[in-house]
Formats: structure tokens, sequence, C-alpha cells
């Protein structure tokens, strides 16, 4: 058993207790980096309580040897998207996708599209470009997850709206 997935079977009972998911466990060189999800809104107490009971845990059961830095913190609005378990919670959402060197025809290791479907082997992009390599239907390419090297949500801005807003010139216009 690996150290992540040592450290995951330890803290998900604990946050699961606080209504908390366990989106993601990584250890990148020496920080222990723990993301916690829920539905709804996730606030700094949350994340405080978790991180109290996530280090207490680690300190009892030892599961990392040498110095660490634990990072317990929230997936953010543009999600990395490692698992099955990621895409499938990403339907319906902007992705950007980087393929493996070789998984794909060309230079076309980049794409960019929605979330359609995701299953244990693979997940189905709408890219909107009909007639690639893979396609289930116009527009769609279904990618196996060893072919992608990196996945993210993007989270789309928009204009934010003027002062006074739409309503505001609504009920202007409606006076006239």
């Amino acid at each position: 058993m690996t150290v992540v997935e040592r450290v995951r079977e330890l803290v998900e009972p604990l946050l699961s207790a606080r209504d908390l998911d366990l989106y993601d466990v990584e250890l990148a060189g020496p920080v222990l980096r723990v993301v916690v999800d829920r539905p709804g809104p996730l606030d700094l107490d949350a994340l405080g309580e978790a991180t109290r009971a996530v280090s207490r845990a680690l300190d009892e059961a030892d599961p990392i040897a040498g110095a660490y830095t634990l990072e317990v913190t929230s997936p953010g609005l543009e999600r990395t998207l490692r698992t099955p378990a990621h895409f499938e919670r990403a339907v319906g959402e902007q992705v950007k996708i980087k393929l493996r060197a070789g998984a794909a025809e060309g230079d076309e290791r980049r794409l960019a599209g929605v979330v359609a479907a995701a299953d244990a082997e693979a997940v189905t992009v709408r890219t909107g470009d009909a007639g690639d390599t893979g396609d289930t239907g116009a527009g769609e390419r279904r990618l196996a997850y060893d072919d992608i090297e990196r996945a993210r949500t993007v989270f789309a801005w928009g204009p934010s709206e003027r002062p006074g807003g739409r309503r505001s010139r609504e009920k202007r216009d409606h006076r006239s």
C-alpha cells in the first residue's frame, strides 16, 4: 500500500464524519495535500476543523517517514481531474485536456470541451469538432484515462453586470 493510499484510508472516515468528501490526496515532495469538498459552500471553519482532525490522525498513525507539510484545501474553481470519480463529478462542465504523447493523431494533444459522460474506463468530451478520431458522435471524443496526461475544469468568467444592472435598464425602458 502506498503512502497516499494509507493516508486516504486514514482520513476518509474522519472527513465523512464532518460531512466532507475526500476529493484527492497528493504527495508532492515534502507536501501532503488533502483536498476536500462538499455539496454547497465550503467555509474556512470547516477547512480548519478538517485540518486539525487530519493532523491529529496523521500524528497518531505516522504513515509518512520524515518531515512533511500538511495542506488541507478545497479543489477550487478550476479542479484537477485525475480519477474516474473526478470526471464523473465534472459531467456538464467545461474542461481542458492534454493527452499523452502518442495518444492522439498528429499534433492534436490538447482539446477543450464539455464532459458529456464518464465511466470507469474513459471520459467522453463534446468538443464541437466533428470528424475527430475516436468520435462516438458528431463532435464527441471518448478518451481512455490512460491517454490523459493532464485535465482540469475551466471556470468561465463572464462579463460583470454594470452598476444598476439589467433590471434598472428594463425599468427605464418600460417608463418611456
